[in-house]
């Protein structure tokens, strides 16, 4: 006889109690963190000091519930948002995108102050109050067209600069805003004034474009004038220095004759000079004489003149003295 007797009842609740617990424990204990989370515990409601990273982990069921944190780069949707311009024109933002970032380390204090869903509060309704604040004080053309680029910054400085006093840890990295809807009638006037708008910019930059080819035009024919000047002058150099070069060339001519006629005449005049000296030294009274009487021994006849005093020699003397005295002189042989 077996010492117990079993019940298969009794088997399958005791399975059952253990496949239950096996499940509670499994939906209610067992729990994970997804990489770029962090774990944070409540128990009671209370906010318990322990923080889990990625991973699984075990908490004590039906006591104590998690939320998962983001602690990486992550983006915010805000929604519809209404805003009224200082016109009383209501218009709406379809979509404003906030991309935020939470420090690890002050995930604690953020969330001990603003919950775990701290940024409905820091984030989504600040930007239901700054972006109201921006369109109370502008009109719908200023929101619209004119500062509509500036409107993304100014958020992101506004929701940064309480941040850092309500939430220090917490940073805005950029803030996109979509273009606001407006009433129809109004935006069917914008489109109009955008199509004369566009008209008349693209009238100037025809303008600008005939100005720009008027200016080309002025400057190639300035350059051209100035080209065919600069040629004008190089050309008209060029003719100077040829005859420059051509005088100079004459000049230099002109003074080496000069000086080479300078040098001749001084050359002959030194001849000159010297055989004066030599003269006046050689023709001494007594050469001369010498040379008289030499002379005389050469000649073959001499003819002497009633008249004149002087003694002429050769025929041609003869003749002239006969002429001038109508008769002829008595021919005298020399011995």
């Amino acid at each position: 006889m077996p010492l117990f007797n079993h019940n298969p009842v009794v088997e399958h609740a005791l399975i059952g109690g253990i496949l239950s617990t096996l499940f509670i424990i499994a939906n209610y204990s067992l729990h994970r963190i997804e990489e770029g989370h962090v774990g944070i515990y409540f128990r009671g409601g209370a906010l318990l000091p322990g923080m889990s990273y990625p991973g699984y982990h075990m908490m004590i069921p039906l006591l104590t519930g998690y939320k998962s944190v983001q602690v990486t780069l992550q983006t915010d949707e805000v929604t519809n948002v209404p805003c009224g311009t200082s016109g009383g024109v209501m218009i709406y933002f379809d979509r404003i995108e906030v991309v935020n970032y939470l420090n690890v380390n002050s995930v604690m204090d953020i969330v001990r102050n603003y919950t775990a869903d701290y940024d409905r509060t820091l984030i989504f309704n600040k930007i239901h109050h700054e972006l109201n604040q921006f369109c109370s004080i502008h009109t719908l053309h200023e929101v619209y067209i004119d500062l509509f680029d500036q409107i993304d910054e100014n958020l992101k400085q506004a929701l940064q600069r309480d941040l850092l006093e309500m939430a220090p840890g917490l940073t805005i990295q950029a803030v996109r805003v979509t273009k606001p809807k407006i009433p129809e009638a109004i935006r069917k006037n914008y489109e109009v004034m955008e199509g004369e708008k566009t008209k008349l910019l693209i009238s100037i930059e025809h303008q600008r474009v005939v100005e720009k080819d008027a200016e080309t035009d002025r400057k190639r024919a300035i350059i051209e004038a100035e080209k065919g000047a600069l040629v004008a002058k190089i050309q008209y150099d060029q003719k100077i220095m040829e005859k420059e070069s051509l005088q100079r060339i004459s000049q230099i001519e002109d003074e080496i004759h000069l000086a080479k006629e300078k040098a001749l005449a001084d050359a002959e005049f030194y001849k000159m000079e010297r055989q004066a000296e030599v003269n006046k030294i050689l023709y001494t009274k007594e050469y001369l004489e010498l040379t008289k009487y030499a002379s005389l021994a050469k000649n073959t006849k001499i003819y002497f003149g009633n008249n004149i005093p002087q003694t002429f020699f050769g025929e041609v003397c003869q003749n002239s003295i006969l002429a001038a005295n109508g008769k002829q002189s008595k021919e005298v042989p020399l011995v």
